[in-house]
């Protein structure tokens, strides 16, 4: 007997639009109504994921925000978010900072797609809540959590391309224990958009090159997560995962443009123990300290493919610029390595104020054997900060509001001011000190709501900014040096928002002002800046050299706009984003300031959605994004592009519902760039997409349940109640 799924209240919200009910954490570090949040909130729901079926992280943000722009790579991710590259966005994983690449481009690989709740995005300098990194804005991914005494899952989803993508899970929960193990592959042979190199006008043209716009690449981890309630109050829970990445290149014929002798290999590691204890004895208790400390590890090395000559060791440890390596060997890149302690308290005050302090320690260790002098770097960071959430009603109904009933107090009639101060002390061993202030205001009255914010950003250079010094053999041969002499970036963030919701629909509008001083860049400087052990082993062969230096300052601002409409099974909406960019640099050659496009910048880019859903069943979806051309300093500008999807997904349970037994079947299908788009400018110059025109994926999903599941409904529902009526 197959039966339609039975949705529960709050996967009803979700279809009819009402998302405004989703308890958001990220802005404030607290739980708030995201309808009552201080600082403005992005929310990427449930059922939105579920709808989209996005195959990747880097394809849910970019298909439904209007905010992120990608261009998939072997190094990582290539994101940038309203103007700001990687380096300016802190990516969290249930609030707890993902390790990647710490100098520059994210793996968000490491992130299996179908254990994602939610995403929640804050934009702006949120440093004085998450320290450095947060510059451009913050992005948290909250992943599944599971509650039965046993669940077993699998979703497997296969496409163009040879292109897989395999996730599995179990999980268990016994007295006071729960346990839960997940399994993710991907898989894809890549592609091809064009054989044509981009080579200067007086050399052979190239049409037959072997080079691939997206490489074949095969990752997979292991991850493991267990919780203890030592006590009603009390939970301790530790965690490991294991990782590993291979990127395969083909071998081409022409040096200098599709010769490659080596692949590329990832090794990650991570490892995680805490706790959480709240105050009080009730469910609707607040109050926490909690407790985190972790360590992780990224590993970056060649596989050698070719015999090969590049940097190297000797048998006396001297470092040798053309030493040989063979077919089978590797050799290290970088192994990079951070060790986090994070203690933060929640605190209900008098007067209706909510406090939040915490302590953070970091130490990051960086490993380069070929890359760094002396082979190894490290660095110190400690904070302390706090912030205060204060809400004050400014007037009131004449009804009572003790006697009002459910509905009227979610009217909000009432004409309340929240304000959130923050203040974040940091010390870098190498920068010192720093205070960085943040200030969110929003006034909300009847359907209305009003944000304002302003928070300064501290950003220390990175190791690999200050150490690095490394080759790279691309159409020329290039060297990029690090630079000792970098001073820390600073930013200062302004924002206004204003949001408008009535029954059904839900408007948006947020005008913002971003500015960096003292931005870290790669510069163009003369070749003699070069080492003189490189000038002597490369002569008139070395191309450029590229340093990272601080730019005089940059800038980005731009207007966010979102109108969502839902009625019953149909739900529509679109997103837009303005974005103008510019900054200083110093020009060595003319002695002058130049004015220059931050890299990647598109004056404009949206997204648009029209979905039907059937409650319990199946749902159809229709989306569309596009960007304006993207613009670079060298190589050329990414061309504009618009791209259209279509989705359907159907679920249905074989057993009736009120067995104890749950199984739950969902069949996905879908078609990605329905009108067949392709960027086929040539390699070695910027695309504005890396999508190799129409593609289609069907997906298996199976979930078994067993047991009762806990039944954290009530839990949240009086929090949320208790929380609205403190807001």
């Amino acid at each position: 007997m197959l039966m339609p799924l039975s949705l529960t209240a709050a996967a009803q919200d979700l279809i009819t639009g009402d998302s405004l009910q989703e308890v958001v954490v990220t802005g404030t570090g607290t739980q708030h109504l995201l309808r009552n949040a201080p600082v403005q909130t992005e929310v990427i729901s449930a059922q939105m994921l579920k709808n989209y079926g996005g195959r990747s992280l880097e394809d849910i943000l970019g298909g439904l925000s209007a905010s992120f722009a990608f261009n998939e790579g072997d190094m990582g991710s290539q994101m940038q978010m309203n103007g700001l590259g990687n380096n300016y966005i802190l990516i969290l994983l249930d609030g707890k900072r993902l390790h990647g690449d710490v100098g520059g481009e994210n793996d968000l690989s490491l992130i299996d797609p179908y254990n994602i709740e939610r995403i929640e995005i804050v934009k702006g300098a949120s440093s004085a809540l998450y320290g450095s990194d947060a510059i451009a804005g913050v992005i948290n991914i909250i992943t599944k959590k599971r509650n039965e005494s046993l669940l077993l899952e699998n979703a497997t989803r296969y496409g163009s391309y040879n292109d897989l993508r395999q996730h599995n899970g179990i999980g268990l929960a016994f007295g006071q224990w729960k346990s839960y193990t997940n399994f993710q592959l991907q898989h894809s042979d890549g592609w091809q958009n064009t054989a044509t190199e981009w080579t200067p006008s007086s050399a052979t043209p190239i049409t037959d090159s072997r080079n691939k716009t997206v490489n074949e690449h095969t990752n997979w981890q292991l991850a493991e997560q267990l919780t203890w309630n030592v006590l009603p109050q009390l939970e301790l829970y530790a965690s490991g995962s294991y990782y590993r990445k291979g990127i395969y290149r083909p071998k081409g014929k022409y040096p200098k443009y599709d010769v490659k002798t080596f692949d590329m290999k990832y090794r990650n590691a991570s490892a995680a123990i805490g706790g959480k204890w709240s105050h009080g004895l009730t469910q609707t208790a607040t109050d926490a300290i909690t407790l985190d400390i972790d360590w992780n590890r990224h590993a970056y090395y060649h596989a050698f493919t070719s015999t090969t000559l590049a940097e190297g060791f000797d048998e006396q440890g001297r470092l040798i610029l053309d030493f040989p390596y063979f077919v089978g060997q590797q050799s290290l890149q970088s192994d990079q390595q951070r060790v986090m302690a994070h203690m933060k308290g929640i605190f209900s005050l008098a007067g209706g104020h909510r406090l939040s302090a915490g302590l953070e320690a970091r130490h990051d260790y960086l490993k380069a054997p070929t890359s760094i002098a002396g082979e190894t770097a490290s660095d110190n960071t400690e904070a302390l900060y706090v912030q205060d959430e204060w809400g004050i009603g400014l007037s009131r109904t004449p009804t009572d509001r003790s006697s009002r009933t459910s509905t009227d107090r979610n009217s909000q009639s009432d004409v309340t001011l929240h304000l959130t101060p923050g203040l974040r002390l940091n010390r870098n061993e190498a920068f010192g000190l720093r205070l960085t202030p943040k200030l969110s205001a929003m006034l909300a009255a009847g359907n209305l709501r009003l944000r304002a914010s302003w928070s300064q950003g501290f950003k220390t250079p990175t190791l690999k900014e200050t150490n690095y010094r490394y080759i790279r053999e691309m159409t020329s041969i290039i060297m990029y040096l690090g630079n000792k002499n970098l001073d820390a970036q600073t930013s200062n963030y302004y924002s206004l928002n204003a949001e408008y919701t009535r029954g059904p629909l839900n408007l948006t509008v947020t005008g913002y002002y971003n500015k960096v001083d003292n931005m870290i860049a790669l510069v163009t400087v003369p070749r003699s800046e070069a080492p003189a052990d490189y000038r002597q082993q490369y002569g008139e062969l070395l191309g450029k050299v590229r340093r990272y230096e601080n730019m005089e300052d940059a800038r980005t601002q731009g207007v966010d706009v979102s109108l969502r409409y839902s009625h019953k099974a149909l739900a529509a909406g679109l997103s837009y984003s303005y974005l103008d960019t510019d900054a200083h640099v110093y020009d060595n050659d003319h002695d002058r300031l130049e004015k220059v496009t931050i890299d990647g910048m598109a004056h404009h880019k949206g997204t648009v959605f029209l979905t039907w859903q059937k409650p319990g069943s199946w749902g159809l979806g229709l989306y569309g994004r596009f960007s304006t051309k993207r613009y670079y300093q060298i190589d050329g500008n990414g061309k504009g592009y618009q791209i259209w999807r279509l989705t359907g997904h159907y679920s249905f349970a074989p057993h009736p519902s009120p067995s104890t037994l749950h199984t739950i079947i969902t069949l996905e299908a879908g078609i990605d760039n329905i009108f067949n788009y392709c960027d086929r400018t040539p390699h070695g110059l910027h695309l504005g997409t890396t999508t190799p025109g129409r593609t289609v994926y069907a997906t298996l999903s199976v979930s078994f349940k067993a047991g009762k599941k806990t039944k954290f409904t009530n839990i949240f529902n009086s929090k949320n109640k208790q929380n609205d009526e403190e807001d």
